[in-house]
């Protein structure tokens, strides 16, 4: 399914437009599904909460690593969209998980910060904990970013 682009004048690359498609970063199919929440978004810095749900959970009751990565993930990409150009789009290149702790509920709380922005790729380094503040992982990532094609691609 391909979108429609409406007509009309082109989005300004603002500050309040780069939050916007940040925030539409966390209400998209896999973090929502997940249930990822921010909590606070600035170039220098994301915050996000997960509520931790059986569907998180690996058969040891901790939770699944590929769900701590997929939630980092999230993070480093709204970090990313807040620090590219508006007219552009992106996406992880790499991504590398340190685990340190089991991750348990009720929820997770994850903060990413920038260790590098350039003009085309970030790395964000993105730490994890459980509710009570121990240290679950740290995953480091490198972002792309490329310029939009006029066909909306």
């Amino acid at each position: 399914m391909t979108r429609e682009k409406k007509p009309g004048k082109p989005l300004r690359d603002t500050m309040a437009n780069r939050m916007r498609r940040a925030r539409s970063v966390f209400a998209a199919g896999a973090p929502s599904a997940m249930g990822v929440k921010p909590i606070s978004l600035t170039p220098q810095k994301v915050t996000a909460a997960m509520r931790v749900r059986p569907m998180h959970l690996n058969r040891n009751d901790v939770v699944n690593g590929g769900i701590i990565m997929a939630f980092a993930d999230v993070l480093g990409a709204a970090g990313a969209v807040l620090n590219r150009p508006l007219q552009s789009r992106g996406g992880t290149l790499e991504s590398k998980t340190n685990f340190f702790a089991p991750g348990r509920g009720p929820k997770l709380i994850a903060e990413s910060v920038p260790l590098h922005v350039g003009r085309t790729t970030s790395v964000w380094q993105t730490t994890v904990r459980n509710a009570d503040g121990r240290m679950v992982a740290i995953v480091t990532q490198t972002q792309m970013s490329l310029p939009r094609h006029s066909d909306g691609a």
